[in-house]
């Protein structure tokens, strides 16, 4: 048969049958408590003893430097450094937060708080690879990949990986998983579908033109492969060519936040953070297996000085935001099969940094999980009496991943892909699921 006979036939059978079977319906290795990831990463390092770790003892030590703060960080830093700010106890539990997070304290009771995570590298690139990928090298898939790998989507008409993000950055690559699981990006979220997608609509073709024109192109991609042999990076193209055909529909619904009610849109609030979260929730509602938000561009949690003055004008904005979205997804019943997590790649000293601001701390720093099966109104773990290293039930980047896939349904021990002639995984060969925060 030769190229254009081969051509004319796959199109005929094509059709509008879309090309993503392989994407969907995944079975999970046992029942899964959640269906979806939402992902707050704090870019920089939030500073946990300011926000949920509080330490009475920084006063009573201020100025000074023990023994047991005096570890190696990234700059030259100072003596103990108390938090300005105050904390109070919220919920049935008597979690301990700070005044600066009175929304995320008022719905405490959904969340765990992980006091004890640690992590193995003091600077930004490495450390963030490694908590998106269980690695410091810049190669391999990230969590969110791994997902889309072991459980497909739940929506053929939209990415089952979203990325909402100011910045360029690969921490939503694929690595060696086939190139159809890498995270989608959506550069800035605004209410006008328009313009979060570049060229959502085809303003020369209607939608029938579009279909034959991709099914004609996707079948000399196929032919292409018959010919000289599979290529999964052309295999990706094929699959992101028809999602983005798909997208002009699904999307002009999914990213159109002007259909949310004015109360709702402004539970949220109306910054670009707040946005994000409430594109995220509409997302998952309609299927879309995770999305990743970062807050901000650059590394905006990245407080080396001035971290009263920065936290006070930042930290209103990200609890309005995440208090709403926890609260939302409550209230639509979705909260209970969507796990959100909340945190950075690092977290920040006890010791001071250029008199007031704190230098990186990967020894012991807090993130928290809400909703997806996890345990709420509680905290887990603890850092020693300074706040600078984990010391009780303590939490690893890689316990952390295997706990997400567990609620995801998956094993982290399971989920493997062959490469380079060996079977890879994300935890790699540590982590244990943090089984005493489940529900």
């Amino acid at each position: 048969m030769n190229r254009r006979a081969f051509v004319q036939s796959l199109c005929a059978g094509l059709g509008t049958v879309g090309l993503r079977g392989a994407l969907h319906g995944a079975t999970p290795h046992f029942a899964p408590r959640a269906k979806h990831l939402i992902v707050l990463f704090m870019t920089g390092g939030p500073s946990q003893m300011d926000l949920f770790d509080p330490k009475p003892a920084l006063m009573k030590y201020a100025g000074q430097r023990p023994a047991s703060v005096d570890l190696r960080t990234e700059r030259v830093t100072g003596g103990l450094l108390p938090s300005p700010f105050a904390f109070k106890k919220h919920g049935r539990n008597s979690v301990e937060v700070s005044e600066l997070l009175p929304r995320l304290a008022g719905v405490i009771d959904e969340v765990c708080v992980l006091r004890s995570v640690y992590t193995f590298n003091p600077t930004h690139t490495p450390a963030r690879s490694l908590i998106h990928s269980g690695n410091i090298s810049a190669v391999r898939p990230s969590i969110g990949a791994w997902i889309s790998y072991g459980l497909g989507t739940e929506n053929q008409n939209l990415p089952g990986f979203v990325v909402l993000s100011g910045g360029a950055s690969g921490l939503w690559r694929s690595g060696f998983l086939p190139a159809e699981h890498q995270g989608t990006q959506i550069a800035r979220v605004e209410p006008v579908p328009d313009k979060m997608v570049r060229y959502l609509r085809n303003a020369r073709l209607d939608a029938e033109a579009q279909r034959r024109q991709i099914d004609l192109m996707q079948a000399m991609n196929r032919g292409h492969n018959e010919e000289f042999g599979g290529d999964e990076f052309l295999d990706g193209r094929i699959q992101a060519m028809e999602t983005a055909f798909r997208m002009q529909f699904a999307a002009s619904d999914a990213f159109e936040l002007k259909q949310e009610p004015d109360a709702v849109r402004e539970e949220y609030g109306s910054t670009q953070f707040g946005q994000q979260c409430l594109l995220a929730r509409r997302c998952v509602e309609r299927g879309v297996r995770s999305v990743f938000i970062y807050y901000g561009n650059g590394q905006p949690w990245d407080d080396h000085q001035k971290i009263e003055k920065n936290l006070r004008g930042r930290c209103p904005d990200m609890d309005q935001a995440s208090a709403a979205l926890i609260a939302d997804l409550k209230r639509r019943g979705l909260l209970d099969e969507t796990l959100i997590v909340w945190g950075g790649e690092f977290g920040r000293t006890p010791v001071s940094e250029s008199g007031d601001g704190r230098d990186h701390n990967p020894y012991g720093f807090t993130m928290w999980m809400a909703g997806g099966g996890v345990r709420g109104g509680m905290a887990y773990g603890a850092t020693d009496e300074f706040g600078f290293k984990a010391v009780e039930n303590r939490v690893s980047v890689h316990d952390l991943h295997a706990t997400i896939l567990h609620q995801m349904g998956l094993d982290h021990e399971k989920l493997t892909y062959r490469y380079a002639g060996r079977d890879f995984r994300l935890t790699d060969v540590h982590g244990e699921v943090v089984k005493a925060v489940l529900a």
